[in-house]
């Protein structure tokens, strides 16, 4: 049975509370909350063993916590529809470890199509032996965001055994930087840009200098080569038209191997249908208008291969659905990784900012 210890250190002051908003004082600009009158402290004593849920408005908001108790532990921090917001933190027994993320809060919570999900903040504490000894949340004023443009494969998966690589980037940020994935199943460049739930939503939540990672391809099989490139260009536009910085990312494989063990086809590599080569046409509309380029195809493909058609299985739902297009919740964490070091590799966010670890 797991050890949960939520030991309130006597040392600590949790007086300083969080600005609550009251309800017809919505959102302020781009999500973050507007400062309210009242004012009630929003800590430990909101949680219970495992789970803790703050009763705050739609937002931006930075997470404290202080890791660590009498024994050895080992703590992990997930939220809202199973994000992973800080990874697994060994902590000796008998000491404590600050860490502190930045979470977006939204309604619907997680696919834009979705459920609505629940109202305000909720978080598991989670990990193999978990210790939260102490906890702050307070709104983010000045936080920078990623805004997620995507499909089944990117986006906060609702079920288990499913997880996109959306769901994971966040544990790989730091405070200060938040995602809000707007990613939903089923759709196409075609659909995102049509639905006021998607592209209608996302573009006016666009900050000048948010970076807003845009992968669309699996679902794009019947569209032609033109169509799919004036989307691509038509979505670039309207981001930069709010001030925002583009990335286009090409989509991850498919786990579809030819009998020589490469993915060297049209399934795994994303060619429609129609002939359409989607990562093509990506890397083109990247080059073209100087966008960005995150050529997850390609840092995908080396990966899979290089772990075979067994070792590859894990990375997919392949073991639990036969499914060699979504991934575990093991290989949405590290294509979020891929997206991570691309980040970094191409200074598109400050190294401070992201978790190296």
């Amino acid at each position: 049975m797991r050890r949960f210890n939520l030991a309130v250190l006597a040392a600590l002051t949790l007086g300083a509370g969080l600005t609550a908003v009251p309800a017809h004082a919505g959102e302020g600009h781009a999500g973050e909350v507007r400062a309210g009158e009242v004012r009630a402290p929003l800590g430990i004593a909101n949680c219970t063993a495992g789970a803790c849920h703050f009763d705050v408005p739609a937002g931006t908001y930075d997470v404290k916590v202080l890791l660590g108790g009498d024994a050895d532990s080992s703590t992990a921090i997930s939220g809202e529809t199973r994000r992973s917001l800080l990874p697994a933190t060994a902590v000796p027994a008998g000491e404590r470890v600050a860490r502190s993320f930045t979470v977006n809060v939204r309604t619907p919570e997680g696919e834009p199509t979705g459920a609505e999900g629940s109202p305000g903040l909720d978080l598991v504490i989670g990990g193999t032996a978990p210790a939260l000894a102490d906890i702050k949340v307070t709104p983010a004023r000045h936080a920078r965001q990623i805004l997620l443009v995507g499909d089944s494969t990117v986006c906060d998966q609702p079920g288990d055994p499913y997880s996109g690589w959306g769901q994971q980037l966040p544990q790989y940020l730091r405070k200060g930087l938040s995602v809000a994935n707007y990613a939903d199943s089923g759709e196409s460049t075609v659909s995102y840009l049509a639905s006021p739930q998607l592209w209608g939503t996302v573009q006016p939540l666009i900050r000048p200098g948010d970076l807003v990672l845009v992968q669309l391809a699996h679902n794009d099989k019947t569209t032609d080569g033109a169509t799919y490139r004036a989307n691509l260009e038509t979505l670039v536009a309207g981001i930069r038209e709010k001030g925002g910085e583009p990335v286009l990312v090409t989509p991850i494989v498919r786990r579809w191997f030819n009998s020589d063990g490469t993915l060297n086809n049209n399934t795994a590599l994303l060619v429609n249908g129609l002939g359409v080569d989607h990562p093509a046409v990506i890397r083109s509309v990247a080059a073209d208008n100087g966008v960005p380029l995150i050529d997850l195809t390609a840092r995908t493909k080396s990966l899979v291969e290089s772990l075979g058609t067994e070792g590859s299985k894990a990375l997919y739902l392949y073991n639990e659905k036969r499914d060699n297009t979504h991934t575990s919740e093991q290989g949405a964490t590290v294509y979020a990784g891929l997206v991570r070091d691309e980040l970094l590799a191409q200074h598109l966010v400050p190294e401070g900012l992201v978790r190296a670890e």
